[in-house]
């Protein structure tokens, strides 16, 4: 399977994510920029999760019906032709990291795919059900994962 380039000017893959992308520093969603995507992709989806929340993963962000002719996503932003869906905190959007104080380090996935079909969600949909809605739609996928504790 082919892989799609994701990186951010904000942060590095596996470093500690900026305050103000948390929740108490701002609840700002980082930028981004992705390139490779294939020319057969139909629409991307970003996807960010927490496996270390607890006994299911944690949804920050949903975005389906991304523009795979997009390049990225700027700070703050949505991007072009996304939907956004609501996170594990209710909201609609970004929500951003907010793991127990004196915990160890949460690890926050990126992960953007392209689809060779669009994705059918459920109305509040949750990290198993984007999960389960991949399956065999998946053409390309990058990730890149931050980190955060308090």
């Amino acid at each position: 399977m082919a892989g799609i380039m994701l990186r951010s000017t904000a942060f590095n893959d596996h470093d500690l994510l900026p305050a103000r992308f948390s929740q108490e520093g701002g609840n700002v969603s980082p930028p981004l920029e992705w390139s490779q995507v294939p020319d057969a992709a139909c629409e991307l989806v970003l996807f960010v999760e927490d496996p270390d929340a607890g006994k299911t993963p944690f949804l920050h962000w949903l975005v389906t019906g991304i523009s795979p002719r997009s390049e990225g996503v700027a700070e703050g932003g949505v991007p072009l032709g996304g939907r956004e869906w609501p996170n594990g905190f209710g909201n609609t959007g970004w929500g951003g990291p907010h793991p127990p104080q004196h915990a160890d380090p949460h690890r926050y996935f990126f992960r953007l795919y392209a689809l060779e079909r669009p994705l059918e969600l459920p109305e509040a949909p949750q990290v198993t059900d984007v999960q389960r809605a991949l399956t065999d739609k998946e053409i390309a996928s990058g990730t890149m994962v931050g980190t955060y504790y308090r």
